[in-house]
């Protein structure tokens, strides 16, 4: 297969598997999106689902969370990992908005990674999913399957991005962000697939041998 024959198959085999594919992070709006992406970092969407309803429940807007001190956000948050640095970031990024933003969330990406907290990826997920403004966020299993598929060198996360943009209509990347995420956490694991294991990886190097070493995001 050439690359744009995977492509082209990946995609479908996603359709097929995934017709349908919810955004994981429970949200309301464009903020409680934002929050909710910015705890996810090296937590599970289910763990981040079960504390953001305390959490929103206090504060929804960037407002109300302004007026809580970090101390408050931490005591719903701390189960997410790296409590500390999220309240503190959480705060200062609701502060930014009121101040500097109006109370509204940022539509493009210089604004939005100005954020505390707030890299490109956290960026991407908000414009794609709360804007509907085509991007595509890479997270660490897009960037391994990326690389098991062949469909990136893996030499980083901006090239990844870069090279996947290339292959399918900017109409097509939300769905596929949230597909593959969903594949790479059900089928084509870390551990459970070494890029000759899954069905995708089958179909797509039906000739590999020997495991696919993928690089680090």
């Amino acid at each position: 297969m050439t690359k744009k024959e995977r492509a082209k198959y990946i995609a479908a085999k996603l359709d097929e598997l995934y017709p349908e594919i919810p955004i994981p992070l429970d949200h309301a709006d464009a903020f409680t999106l934002l929050v909710a992406v910015l705890l996810s970092a090296q937590c599970t969407d289910k763990r981040v689902n079960i504390v953001t309803p305390a959490l929103f429940a206090k504060a929804a807007t960037p407002q109300a969370m302004a007026k809580l001190s970090v101390e408050e956000i931490k005591v719903c948050i701390q189960t997410c990992g790296l409590a500390n640095t999220k309240a503190k970031n959480i705060k200062a990024l609701s502060e930014m908005l009121v101040r500097e933003f109006d109370g509204e969330v940022p539509r493009d990406f210089q604004s939005l990674e100005k954020l505390p907290g707030v890299g490109h990826k956290t960026a991407s997920v908000v414009m794609i999913h709360a804007f509907k403004i085509p991007a595509f966020p890479v997270d660490t299993h897009i960037h391994r399957l990326a690389q098991r598929w062949g469909l990136t060198s893996g030499k980083n996360v901006v090239q990844t991005e870069a090279d996947l943009k290339k292959l399918w209509p900017p109409g097509q990347w939300e769905k596929l962000h949230l597909q593959i995420i969903t594949y790479g956490r059900e089928h084509c694991t870390a551990r459970g697939c070494d890029g000759t294991q899954c069905i995708i990886c089958r179909t797509c190097f039906p000739h590999r041998k020997n495991p696919f070493i993928t690089k680090k995001a």
